[in-house]
């Protein structure tokens, strides 16, 4: 997978049978959704859509893998276009994360919330994933402990505490919100940039 420009997550390439099962999981959950509402969403018959995805549980795991790969990918992209400085790199790879959070909602919500669905092997895909993107975070944290750029004691338990602050975005953020995007990246851009110990002075925000 990749991306002509990090910022847009319009383009959304999910199969049908997969887009179908998000909107479902979303509203209804994973043991609250039948292979055949899956089926009848995606405008399949039952024996169609097993003859693609064999078992509910396959259809979670490419769902949840997509949506993941999809933000790596992306946070990838905004770190190799920065400047290679601590402080322009966590700026990309946060404002990254918090637009996935932000336009791709469900996506978000099923992988967090579906992780108690997931059989043993897919949990165990899922958390190495997730896991990548948090050492993302915490490389460039700790580059920036080192160099002074941040002033922050503990670049682990900081990376998660960014990466939760991004996550959180994705449970509340409505594009008809009183929020733009725009301003929500500020904002939680600022925030983030506290948790690190990192230089806020001298940040214009967004028009209100």
């Amino acid at each position: 997978m990749t991306v002509q420009d990090w910022r847009d997550f319009s383009c959304d390439d999910l199969a049908a049978p997969l887009r179908a099962a998000r909107e479902l999981f979303a509203i209804h959950g994973y043991h609250g959704t039948s292979i055949r509402a899956i089926a009848d969403s995606a405008g399949l018959s039952v024996p169609g859509l097993y003859h693609h995805y064999p078992s509910k549980q396959v259809i979670l795991d490419a769902l949840v893998t997509h949506a993941m790969n999809q933000m790596l990918t992306h946070t990838r992209a905004a770190d190799a276009a920065s400047d290679g400085s601590p402080d322009g790199r966590f700026g990309n790879v946060v404002e990254a994360l918090l637009r996935f959070h932000m336009e791709r909602r469900d996506d978000a919500f099923v992988a967090s919330t579906e992780m108690r669905s997931m059989d043993e092997p897919v949990l165990k895909a899922h958390v190495a994933q997730r896991d990548m993107q948090q050492r993302l975070v915490r490389e460039i944290i700790e580059q920036g402990a080192a160099t002074g750029a941040f002033a922050c004691r503990h670049p682990t338990e900081a990376a998660r505490a960014v990466a939760s602050l991004c996550v959180s975005v994705a449970d509340w953020y409505r594009p008809d919100g009183p929020l733009s995007a725009e301003q929500i990246v500020d904002r939680y851009g600022e925030f983030a940039r506290r948790i690190i110990g990192a230089d806020v002075d001298g940040i214009a925000p967004r028009p209100e």
